[in-house]
């Protein structure tokens, strides 16, 4: 009886395939950051690339498939697992918000790129509002939790101020999320170390008022 003869997959071709792949996205990023998503073109990103339109398709879909692997990208990078780690194992209020004002700077200041590809698309994208949704869903979690954590460390610290969880949790987005980091070191210049400093000292000041 014929057998069917197997199909053979070259390591060497998938390997190429993905490391395409990685430079079109990389490229993606790049133009979307630096120009705006509604202002680069597949022809731009494959110039960039240094592959044809249709390897883009190929390999990575339509520019709108290309966002949303950015977003995917953003989302599995961010880094809050350990950031928010860091700040459930601290044994007090200031350690804890030391060791968040540090985390969501790493995430930010290494993810730059990617947010600002994400930033400068929404006012472009068709579904821009879901887009953004989708891409700080995890990091506004992951400050509700860290908002719980501060709550009950400042139970027990005598300077700890007394509002509501869920306002401490907006405070936190509003210090820590990426508007208020992009607020200080894209549109005002500040060093990544002199925002995190600031931030910290805000946020620390703010938590201890009543």
């Amino acid at each position: 009886m014929p057998t069917t003869p197997r199909t053979y997959v070259s390591p060497l071709r998938t390997q190429a395939a993905a490391q395409t792949r990685e430079r079109i996205l990389q490229s993606a990023t790049r133009l979307f950051a630096e120009h705006g998503y509604g202002r680069v073109t597949v022809a731009n990103i494959a110039d960039e690339a240094g592959v044809s339109a249709k390897a883009v398709f190929a390999s990575a879909g339509s520019k709108s498939d290309l966002l949303n692997e950015i977003v995917d990208t953003a989302v599995r990078a961010s880094g809050h697992e350990q950031a928010i780690a860091a700040v459930l194992a601290a044994p007090d209020l200031e350690s804890a918000v030391s060791a968040l004002a540090h985390g969501t700077r790493a995430g930010n200041e290494s993810m730059f790129s990617v947010h600002e590809a994400i930033h400068k698309a929404l006012p472009s994208h068709e579904d821009g509002e879901a887009l953004w949704e989708r891409a700080t869903a995890d990091y506004r979690a992951a400050l509700r939790t860290a908002a719980r954590h501060l709550h009950t460390l400042m139970a027990s610290d005598r300077r700890g101020g007394r509002r509501p969880e869920e306002e401490t949790a907006d405070l936190l987005w509003f210090w820590f999320g990426p508007g208020g980091w992009r607020t200080l070191v894209v549109e005002n210049g500040w060093p990544w170390d002199r925002a995190e400093a600031f931030l910290l000292h805000t946020a620390l000041a703010t938590l201890r008022t009543p």
